[in-house]
């Protein structure tokens, strides 16, 4: 079977993320994308474990199903998406803050496994360590490698894969926390490492740089803290429906089961670059160097980002891949694509109207953007049509994200758009596209 998997999302448990994250809420957002495996995200916390027990009930081995999935609502009002199972993977994420070689790190680590007695257990154990009460995230002094231990102590069909490995702060190769490698973090445990999250910043082209990463399987999630971003990063599989054909896909990393990830355009990021966001200062990693780290305006250290950490670690100089290694697929999200179009907030009235058109004539976000011939698109919107065009085929404008400040990826420039508002609307039936108002934005210094 074929399906989409996003593996790592966050309960209401967890902080910052939406009161709409409930089980009800992620299924119905999942149709909308046309995902169908979720990560449950935060079994360590014992408020959403017991929702997670009494919302859920077994479906096929090592999943689970919405006990009422029949009566979940539409997000989109008068929307039905296309029918498709959705099934629940327990997962959660650990950030563990503890010292190794002298140096503080701060790596955050997600946690898979197929039941719920094997939860039960490991939340046990951490328990005894730290309070896994406090945050859906739960912060404990522990250890990665002897996380790692835990899971293959009392979940032995459990697996670990480090999450977003780039990012500044919380992460394996962290620029401000992390290791320079996966040994150092793992030690005689690292052979249990078989995948790695690589996170909103950075791409398997990135990663495929370091020869390090090779047998690594290389997954991609949203980590969405609201479930209308479900999806912005997903995982393809090829497989039997079901736990353990999904973790041995990972573990074998070939095209034929584990087909391949939907990606950010890794500009769009928000550490992808260098920079310090209170100065309005981004760099390229190279001038960043030239600057001895420092922030040309205030003086204090810049954020390193995940582009000048990469090539920190970089060992060659385009990136290696097998004949059958998973297919990458950069794309933009629906709601951004049409907020670029009509000059509205993806959230807003104005885009959710045509957004849940399109959802209601392609059938899922998913199906529009990677599986639609453009001619269908085409004959629908001729504008939204040669926008996907041009994102397929990674004709895009880049403005890259630096510390903390999300990137910004166009299809248009802002001629095509003045243009693009005086023929029409997005839609024949539609109304007419809206001049556009000239913003005011900062831009980076170049220094």
């Amino acid at each position: 079977m074929d399906y989409i998997a996003d593996l790592h999302i966050h309960s209401p448990y967890s902080r910052a993320t939406s009161p709409q994250s409930t089980l009800a809420g992620l299924v119905g957002w999942a149709r909308v994308k046309g995902i169908q495996v979720i990560g449950s995200g935060d079994f360590t916390h014992p408020g959403w474990l017991r929702c997670l027990k009494e919302q859920l009930e077994p479906a096929e081995p090592g999943l689970l199903r919405l006990k009422n999935e029949a009566a979940v609502v539409s997000p989109l009002a008068g929307v039905t998406p296309t029918p498709a199972p959705v099934r629940f993977l327990l997962s959660a994420e650990i950030s563990s803050i503890y010292k190794r070689h002298g140096v503080v790190r701060k790596v955050h680590n997600l946690l898979y496994v197929p039941d719920f007695s094997s939860a039960e257990r490991i939340n046990t154990r951490l328990a005894g360590i730290g309070n896994i009460a406090s945050d859906g995230r739960p912060i404990l002094g522990l250890d990665s490698h002897d996380l790692l231990e835990i899971m293959l102590e009392l979940a032995p069909e459990g697996f670990l894969v480090p999450a977003h490995i780039w990012t500044p702060w919380f992460s394996l190769f962290g620029s401000r926390s992390g290791f320079d490698r996966i040994e150092d973090c793992f030690g005689d445990l690292t052979p249990h490492v078989f995948a790695l999250e690589t996170g909103l910043s950075s791409d398997p082209d990135m990663n495929r740089l370091v020869s390090a990463l090779d047998r690594f399987s290389l997954i991609s999630n949203s980590d969405c803290h609201s479930p209308s971003k479900l999806g912005r990063e997903a995982n393809l599989f090829s497989t039997g429906l079901d736990y353990f054909s999904l973790r041995d896909a990972l573990r074998g990393n070939c095209s034929d089961t584990f087909r391949g990830t939907v990606e950010f355009f890794p500009e769009e990021g928000k550490y992808h670059a260098d920079g310090h966001r209170n100065c309005n200062v981004c760099l390229e990693p190279a001038e960043t160097r030239r600057l001895g780290l420092l922030c040309p305006v205030c003086g204090k250290p810049l954020t390193v980002g995940v582009c000048h950490r990469v090539m920190e670690l970089a060992d060659r100089e385009q990136p290696l891949y097998r004949d059958d290694s998973p297919k990458v697929f950069s794309l933009i999200p629906l709601p951004e694509l049409l907020s670029e179009i009509i000059g509205a907030g993806p959230a807003s009235k104005a885009v959710m109207e045509p957004y849940s058109r399109s959802i209601a004539r392609f059938g899922s976000e998913f199906n529009l953007l990677l599986h639609a011939s453009l001619d269908e698109i085409h004959h629908e919107s001729a504008i939204l049509g040669e926008a996907v065009a041009r994102m397929r085929s990674g004709r895009v404008i880049r403005k890259p994200g630096y510390d903390g400040e999300y990137g910004v990826i166009r299809v248009f420039d802002e001629e095509e758009l003045e243009k693009l508002a005086g023929q029409g609307g997005l839609f024949e039936d539609g109304p007419p596209l809206r001049a556009r108002r000239k913003k005011k934005e900062p831009v980076p210094q170049a220094v």
